[in-house]
């Protein structure tokens, strides 16, 4: 038990939401989490469940989604190492309203709801840092809504290869983007069909402006790639 709370410990350390965490308040939180090694495929939590904590990724990817009455799923997110998800529905008491499934073997810390509160009562400045991260993620939400609802499908896409933070690199004028998911995922995270994602993909090759292998797309003009439509 010591050896798995120190290695608790050690990983907490390194979370950005713990950051301004003394090692006693790290320690109290540590007490009340577990570690969790989820194999690929693997179900965290279902839709319905009753959140008893949150989760913090330490590494490998989660995937956010729900399931539509026709039985049609839709991605919410993607979520990676450093992220955190399940905060809301615990401050709400309230059953999730989406599946957590491992698109990855991963790593992830529960933290129990007991010793969040607690945390948060002692520490003013902890509980700032939870809400901007809530804060944050419902900003996500309202800008998706935008693309949802104001962007084109095209534009969906091109938006997604170009944001910075989807671990893109560059390479003199060339822009390196590695799809993180399947197509079939990434589609349904840009509420698009795969068969549209795949016409966008090609007919953006075809106008010499990316070139894609497999999971791998290389930007090839960045600048005439944001000005297409």
């Amino acid at each position: 038990m010591a050896t798995e709370n120190s290695k608790i410990h050690s990983l907490l350390e390194n979370v950005p939401l713990f950051s301004a965490l003394q090692p006693a308040e790290i320690q109290s939180i540590t007490l009340g989490a577990k570690v969790l090694k989820a194999a690929r495929g693997d179900i965290l939590f279902h839709s319905g469940d009753a959140p008893s904590g949150f989760y913090l990724i330490v590494y490998g990817q989660i995937k956010l989604a729900f399931t539509s009455p026709l039985g049609v799923e839709k991605v919410v997110h993607l979520m990676g190492p450093g992220e955190s998800f399940g905060e809301a529905v615990m401050f709400l008491d309230k059953p999730y309203l989406v599946s957590s499934q491992a698109l990855v073997d991963s790593l992830l810390i529960h933290v129990g709801k007991a010793a969040l509160l607690d945390e948060i009562e002692r520490n003013p400045g902890f509980a700032r840092k939870m809400l901007a991260g809530l804060s944050m993620r419902l900003h996500t939400l309202v800008r998706d809504v935008e693309a949802y609802s104001l962007r084109s499908s095209v534009q969906r896409v091109i938006g997604y290869l170009l944001q910075n933070d989807q671990g893109n690199s560059s390479e003199g004028d060339v822009l390196h983007f590695h799809f993180p998911a399947s197509k079939l995922i990434i589609a349904s995270r840009l509420n698009i069909s795969p068969e549209t994602l795949s016409r966008i993909l090609h007919d953006l090759s075809v106008a010499g402006l990316i070139r894609v292998e497999g999971k791998q797309v290389a930007v090839l003009d960045i600048e005439r790639l944001r000005a297409y439509s």
